[in-house]
């Protein structure tokens, strides 16, 4: 009685112990195989209807937003267009007694004036400044230049070309006084400032007569032309 009681009581342990060891035979290794574990994430695949990232663009096509590089037109015509140097600055000088040739002639119209004549005799443009500075034989005091003669421009002088300048010798009327024949000339040039000095001066021939002159004296600006010179 008593052992029939205990087989009762472990009958069903030992049925347990009996599937268990029946699904470790299964798979060889006494754990029941549940099946591979699903992924934690799958790979992106590529559709065949959306292009891949990194594919090539066919030559010819320029993605939207993405400007094509091209030659820029303004550098081709610079590289195209003949190189040229630019002109060596014009050297000009002063205008004086050792580039020039100066003469000094009296005229009969307008009454009692002169003309002073100045020819470049270089080889450079020279400028003829302001106006020029008389002394006749050893006279103590300058001619004034009449400021209404004054050109808009400095009178530039090409190799060959003439300026001029006019004389008032004496008064017409006679109002001048301390009147006198002078027998020397001496032309004196202004540099680039006024009463500076221009260089050389120049001693033109005057009339074997002389030349009559009195307090009237006065000259004018250097002009381009002799009428101008004589029309004051």
């Amino acid at each position: 009685m008593r052992m029939r009681r205990t087989s009762r009581l472990f009958a069903p342990a030992i049925a347990a112990l009996a599937a268990l060891s029946l699904t470790a035979c299964e798979d060889g290794t006494g754990t029941k195989d549940e099946g591979a574990s699903a992924p934690a994430s799958s790979t992106a695949t590529t559709t065949p209807d959306k292009p891949t990232t990194g594919a090539t663009t066919p030559a010819g096509d320029t993605p939207a937003g993405q400007a094509t590089a091209t030659p820029r037109q303004d550098d081709a015509r610079e590289d195209n267009a003949p190189k040229t140097s630019a002109p060596a600055p014009e050297t000009r000088v002063l205008c004086n007694g050792s580039n020039t040739k100066v003469t000094a002639q009296p005229v009969p119209r307008p009454l009692n004036h002169m003309l002073i004549t100045v020819t470049n005799t270089g080889s450079k443009t020279c400028d003829l400044t302001y106006y020029p500075v008389l002394r006749f034989d050893e006279m103590q005091w300058v001619p004034q230049a009449a400021k209404e003669t004054q050109p808009q421009a400095v009178t530039t002088l090409a190799p060959g070309e003439s300026g001029y300048a006019g004389v008032l010798l004496a008064a017409a009327d006679g109002s001048g006084d301390g009147g006198t024949t002078a027998k020397k000339l001496t032309v004196a040039f202004q540099g680039s400032t006024p009463n500076s000095d221009g260089g050389a001066s120049a001693t033109p021939s005057l009339p074997a007569e002389g030349v009559y002159y009195d307090s009237s004296l006065t000259v004018t600006y250097w002009q381009r032309s002799s009428e101008d010179a004589l029309a004051w």
